[in-house]
């Protein structure tokens, strides 16, 4: 983990972002911040985005076949995707800690981290 200092640019990103709870893709938190620092570069979002991942001050979910998107809220919760257009939103209400099921292995590999997924359809998507 880095130790960066907190840039205005950087605690701008962080700022707009912990204001919504939509986990905006770079592109969406660019255009938040491009209202408060029109002069912003989407290069410089892009790498102030990494950085605050790499701080762990923001999550970054990432779904195959889906862009990137970020999330304000560090705090321990899960996320639900929908499968058609994929909105991701936060699941409410307590949760068991996901860990690899007894039995299982990954030979060749050191498991850091298990990530519980819901899928789903969003209320426009499921009309």
């Amino acid at each position: 983990m880095q130790n960066t200092r907190m840039t205005k640019q950087r605690a701008t990103i962080l700022d707009e972002l912990r204001k919504v709870t939509s986990h905006p893709t770079a592109d969406e938190i660019y255009g938040m911040v491009r209202c408060k620092m029109p002069h912003i570069s989407l290069g410089t979002v892009y790498r102030n985005l990494e950085l605050l991942t790499e701080n762990k001050e923001v999550q970054k979910l990432e779904y195959a076949g889906f862009q990137k998107r970020f999330d304000g809220n560090t705090r321990p919760h899960a996320h639900v995707r929908c499968e058609r257009c994929g909105r991701v939103a936060d699941v409410y209400g307590h949760l068991p800690e996901p860990q690899m099921p007894e039995g299982m292995e990954a030979p060749g590999f050191t498991i850091l981290t298990v990530r519980m997924e819901f899928l789903g359809l969003c209320a426009q998507c499921g009309q």
